[in-house]
């Protein structure tokens, strides 16, 4: 199946072709953004992370702590817990409060567009239907005036229209129903980190600040 067959097949698969590839266009430009977000931009080592700030905060060295966090670039959960280092020396409602700012800036941006890719693959399948019959009507009233020797080939390009036009809007669809989904449990997990070690933060700043009150008696 070579690029020239393609493009054969495209050109005879109507004026529904257009809007579908437009749609696999957009579709692309999603994919290759959220990926580069979200594999890269956003993405961390959770746990080991989490561990050198473990080692920070009990060695007593917030800064140092701070300072890492920097160090991580635009990555997601590093901003949350600096959001609440930087409270450290607050009381625990205030460092939650913090958290939970970070985390309401944070997240939207992990999950941004995302939805878009569903609506996408749902457009490209009703639009190779609506392909399809648009097809089929024309080959239909073409056969009705077409002369006898001639019906066959007539109905034969009216159908092949509209099952190229089915077959492209499912290609972009399926493509893009499979993008979605691995794009989505990959911001899942990111999340699931963020709160799940925004939380484990809260509590360690939590003990280090119940330790050094209980030192000071």
């Amino acid at each position: 199946m070579n690029l020239a067959f393609l493009i054969d097949q495209f050109n005879h698969g109507g004026y529904m072709m257009y809007p579908i590839a437009f749609a696999y266009a957009i579709s692309i430009a999603i994919i290759l953004e959220r990926f580069s977000r979200i594999v890269f931009t956003y993405n961390i080592d959770g746990t080991s992370f989490m561990f050198e700030v473990q080692k920070y905060v009990l060695a007593n060295d917030i800064d140092g702590a701070i300072r890492m966090c920097n160090g991580a670039g635009k990555s997601a959960l590093p901003r949350v817990i600096k959001a609440g280092l930087q409270r450290a020396s607050r009381d625990e409602h205030q460092i939650q409060n913090a958290v939970d700012a970070a985390s309401l800036e944070v997240i939207p941006k992990i999950e941004k567009r995302l939805s878009y890719l569903g609506l996408i693959a749902n457009l490209a399948t009703l639009l190779g239907l609506l392909g399809t019959i648009s097809g089929l009507i024309r080959a239909f009233q073409a056969v009705a005036v077409a002369e006898a020797s001639q019906r066959q080939a007539v109905l034969s390009a009216g159908i092949s229209e509209a099952l190229n036009c089915t077959a492209f809007g499912l290609i972009v669809a399926i493509t893009t129903m499979i993008a979605h989904a691995w794009l989505s449990a990959r911001a899942n997990v990111l999340v699931e980190e963020v709160d799940e070690y925004s939380v484990k933060l809260i509590d360690l700043l939590s003990a280090r600040k119940y330790k050094h009150s209980t030192e000071d008696l």
